[in-house]
């Protein structure tokens, strides 16, 4: 099983910098595999759902340089391949694209060690991680400098959880995407402004229902406008391995993650179980930015 990445100080230090451990010695050619070694074993998701390691299960490490980058954060490479970054969301906002396509294009050309998780989406893309030849992550990289959020994308599992602890670093300094404040999961009206787009909430969760096909997480009460989580029964399931009930989840502070639909009210549906992070604190813990002072669920 490979170590948290939690564990150590060296990987405490590369996961709030962005960078992997530098674990460099012979050629860079050899380096290059090693070094992405490093940074996947710190980053590495604990083991859990056998259904869901596969799919983050890194591939092997080929050697590759960044030719492009065009909409929606799709990187083209060299080789001809084409991919996005594994467990990052790229920016709606046209300020914060244009930020980290300014981020990414610093380092077109130089030399990556680049993995793949899980098979390509319907666009023929992959999913993978990308270490440059100085042992930086690009993922960490952009969520450290606030330039993207931490997101399972279309897979139902988050392949690198501890990149929330990277992101909560950077909301704690109000970098990039975290200037302004986390939006207000019982706040209707500017949920439904947000509609079909992804945002992070926060607040205190006053109803589980649980049903046959699926679960509902109310933070307003019947008839209020504010958000819903809707959660399906194996997502449900995967969270009660975890020690998660309905009880215990009830009047707790909770920070979600998704797409905001808008049906009777805001909706986010959710698929991944480390897309709900359970704050230990009240709104000044999370404000204070912590999966620290929270906890983000496990597989």
């Amino acid at each position: 099983m490979p170590p948290r990445a939690n564990r150590g100080n060296r990987g405490r230090r590369s996961l709030h910098t962005g960078r992997c451990p530098d674990r460099r010695s012979g050629p860079r050619a050899a380096w290059a595999g090693l070094a992405l070694a490093a940074c996947l074993a710190c980053a590495a998701p604990p083991a859990g759902a056998q259904e869901a390691a596969g799919a983050c299960r890194p591939g092997p490490a080929r050697s590759d340089s960044i030719a492009d980058i065009a909409e929606r954060g799709e990187i083209r490479f060299a080789s001809g391949s084409r991919a996005l970054l594994g467990s990052v969301r790229w920016p709606d906002e046209p300020a914060a694209e244009d930020a980290a396509r300014a981020w990414l294009g610093a380092r077109i050309g130089r030399p990556l060690a680049v993995s793949e998780r899980g098979g390509a989406d319907r666009w023929g893309r992959a999913r993978v991680d990308a270490v440059a030849d100085e042992a930086e992550d690009l993922a960490g990289g952009l969520v450290a400098a606030g330039l993207a959020a931490v997101d399972a994308g279309e897979g139902d599992a988050l392949c690198r959880p501890a990149l929330l602890q990277v992101e909560a670093r950077a909301r704690a300094s109000g970098l990039g995407l975290w200037a302004r404040p986390v939006l207000s999961a019982p706040d209707g009206l500017a949920l439904r402004a947000r509609a079909g787009r992804f945002v992070v909430a926060e607040g205190r969760l006053l109803h589980v229902g649980v049903r046959p096909a699926r679960t509902y997480l109310d933070f307003v009460s019947r008839g209020a406008d504010g958000l819903t989580v809707t959660v399906s029964k194996r997502t449900w399931r995967r969270m009660l391995e975890h020690g998660l009930s309905a009880a215990g989840l009830t009047r707790k502070n909770v920070r979600v993650r998704g797409i905001v639909e808008v049906r009777r009210g805001p909706v986010i549906e959710i698929a991944a179980p480390e897309l709900i992070e359970v704050l230990e604190g009240g709104p000044a813990d999370a404000a204070a930015g912590g999966t620290d002072g929270g906890r983000a669920l496990r597989r």
